[in-house]
């Protein structure tokens, strides 16, 4: 019988929280009952929103009163105390009492407070945040989306190993196939650091990957590659952009289907279709990004979400602890 994997949950973080938390565990939880869940945060307000239908032997309630706010710098969620819902929860997985943690929090607090309390796995130099993407032939990880503006030629090498990790971890039937993310595919492009990784990435023996070469942003979403690789200042701006872009198809498409009798008409017609259009452009769908580096698994969930974003969250805690994410870097990173 397989070990039940245990997640450590901040529950007061993000946006309508204690309640989108506890609504996503138990939607997670209808599909997963061989996950335990260790619930941080203030009893009384949690309380009020576990449902009878979630089984008591699927999770215990930690109490505390004191939670990191939204607004905090990171810094000051570091000062806040020891006794935060999202330092109990990050201190959990540290003592080996969870798997993995997932907070919808504020990023930053999160980083900082993880950084302090999980080692470096080692030969890493910096952690990274990683998030899944959706391209024409399936999913993509993409790194760094902005925990290090600056990087050079080591941590970038680091970071392809690492996405090639995720990957591998999330997907193991397939083979990740890793680009650094350039203004243009020729060698010759692009600013020295990314010259240099492509040169040393090219040199490397015994990687479980493809090295692919670069990628630009137009072509992100062929799916010719699978892991894109950049610094976190070139990773946010694509993020954001890709985030952007997907609104406003989805708002535009939306105008122009209710604006008028034929277009609504058009819509009826259409219905499946635009049904399986608006799914694949969902982002609750692609939620749960991760912090790649330390020793155990951090994940973040968005703050904006709503439950079903954060059970796919949960989805993703479960999916890298079952594929030995930590396990694969380590062992990737050595050779």
């Amino acid at each position: 019988m397989n070990k039940k994997i245990t997640i450590a949950v901040d529950a007061m973080g993000g946006d309508g929280s204690p309640k989108k938390v506890i609504d996503g565990i138990n939607h997670h939880n209808k599909k997963n009952s061989d996950i335990f869940y260790k619930i941080f945060g203030d009893q009384n307000e949690i309380a009020k929103w576990i449902p009878k239908n979630l089984n008591k032997s699927s999770y215990e309630i930690f109490n505390t009163k004191n939670h990191v706010k939204g607004t905090d710098t990171p810094l000051e969620a570091a000062k806040r105390g020891k006794d935060t819902s999202m330092w109990l929860a990050i201190e959990s997985v540290k003592k080996k009492e969870a798997d993995a943690v997932i907070s919808a929090g504020n990023t930053g607090a999160l980083l900082v407070i993880s950084k302090l309390n999980l080692k470096m796995i080692e030969n890493i130099d910096k952690p990274a945040l990683s998030a899944l993407w959706p391209n024409k032939k399936g999913m993509s990880v993409v790194l760094d989306l902005g925990a290090n503006i600056e990087c050079n030629d080591k941590n970038l090498i680091d970071f392809a190993i690492m996405g090639s990790s995720i990957f591998k971890s999330l997907y193991p039937d397939e083979k990740a196939k890793v680009a650094l993310l350039n203004i243009g595919s020729e060698e010759m492009k692009g600013n020295e650091t990314i010259k240099e990784t492509y040169q040393k990435l090219n040199q490397l023996q015994n990687i479980d990957f493809e090295f692919k070469g670069y990628i630009e942003g137009n072509n992100l979403m062929k799916g010719d590659v699978n892991v894109i690789v950049a610094d976190g200042f070139t990773g946010n701006i694509a993020l954001k952009t890709a985030e952007g872009t997907a609104s406003f198809i989805t708002d535009e498409l939306k105008k122009n289907l209710t604006s008028n009798f034929l277009g609504k008409f058009s819509s009826i017609l259409n219905y499946f279709n635009l049904k399986k259009f608006k799914k694949r452009l969902d982002p609750r769908l692609y939620n749960g990004a991760i912090f790649i580096g330390l020793d155990s698994p951090v994940i973040k969930s968005h703050g904006a979400t709503d439950y079903i974003g954060f059970s796919n969250s949960l989805s993703v805690c479960e999916r890298i602890v079952k594929g030995s994410l930590i396990s694969k870097i380590k062992k990737n990173i050595n050779q």
